[in-house]
């Protein structure tokens, strides 16, 4: 019998939860917008890199990396960022509680996005809680010039390179991304972290991200997808991208979960 050759590329993402008590806390989402509450909302991108209030559109039109399409404070003189070779970019940093509700990026389409490194740290952690390629974090596993338009609730990837994460990620004390550049040339990138600064819920649990990738998943044997997680919370889902050299097989087969 013939055997396949199977590239297997997956990111798994986990809501996982701390010991939890009750308690109510309004937190602003898609199903509650009618509702008014005490969240401040804030938002980092180029055009204000620390999220403060009344910092949009601050840049000196001298210094901004668009300065030549910007003659005065207030216009889009930096809308994007550099990121060098080898570089780990401090995209958002910010300090107290919130909930991250929306992040949008767009990176230069001759890039490799299995080469941008996203990292996520809630809390003072020294170890990413989210660590996954540009791509892979917004379903798109094949590089910059194969990507496909992505149409969820939580992912949103219309038009092609317009990469747009609806994930609300918690944290109580501090937020933290970067973007890694493992290319060997600077990459341009477009970003947007939308968050409001709230108080969270005792019982909200932390967003987890995991990236994995096999280059042969040996002949007739399971393929494990993801282990050894431990504690409360929700799994909830995986996005896989299988490439093969075989065009007899279609990709059947039975997702097992054990508890």
């Amino acid at each position: 019998m013939k055997k396949i050759v199977i590239f297997v590329l997956l990111m798994t993402m986990i809501f996982v939860a701390c010991k939890m008590a009750k308690q109510t806390v309004q937190i602003p989402s898609i199903n509650n917008l009618y509702l008014v509450g005490d969240a401040e909302s804030r938002s980092i991108s180029g055009e204000n890199l620390t999220g403060k209030k009344g910092q949009g559109g601050r840049v000196n039109p001298d210094e901004g990396n668009a300065k030549r399409a910007a003659n005065k404070y207030g216009w889009k003189a930096n809308p994007y960022v550099f990121i060098e070779p080898g570089e780990e970019k401090l995209l958002a940093e910010i300090d107290g509680s919130g909930i991250i509700n929306h992040i949008w990026m767009t990176a230069g389409r001759d890039e490799n996005d299995r080469l941008q490194i996203i990292r996520m740290y809630w809390d003072n952690e020294t170890e990413p809680s989210v660590e996954v390629p540009l791509g892979d974090f917004f379903c798109n596993a094949w590089g910059s010039k194969n990507q496909t338009n992505i149409v969820s609730l939580p992912i949103c990837v219309n038009p092609l390179n317009g990469f747009n994460s609806f994930w609300q990620m918690p944290f109580r004390k501090k937020c933290k991304i970067t973007m890694e550049n493992l290319t060997e040339k600077r990459t341009t990138l477009y970003y947007q972290v939308d968050y409001v600064l709230t108080d969270v819920p005792k019982n909200a649990a932390y967003f987890h991200a995991q990236f994995r990738r096999v280059k042969k998943v040996p002949f007739k044997e399971e393929y494990v997808i993801v282990d050894n997680i431990k504690g409360r919370g929700h799994y909830i889902g995986t996005f896989l991208s299988r490439g093969t050299f075989s065009d007899k097989w279609w990709g059947e087969g039975e997702v097992q979960m054990f508890i």
